[in-house]
């Protein structure tokens, strides 16, 4: 069950890549790792359309 629009998986991807950027380049210790978790969340909602937040928020942008 899909509840994140196509702009909305987009938006993601692009919050994914600049959290593993900041992780890689700019953040060291705990802060590297949150934003290495934040990436693989971000890119995971991304792939599979589906918000756990969303989800219990009752928000849904998948116009579908």
């Amino acid at each position: 069950m899909k509840n994140e629009s196509g702009l909305d998986r987009i938006i993601r991807v692009v919050l994914a890549v600049i959290f593993f950027i900041l992780g890689a380049y700019i953040f060291t210790g705990v802060l590297s790792v949150v934003a290495y978790v934040l990436a693989v969340v971000m890119l995971f909602t991304a792939m599979t359309g589906f918000c756990l937040g969303y989800k219990l928020f009752g928000i849904n942008t998948d116009n579908k």
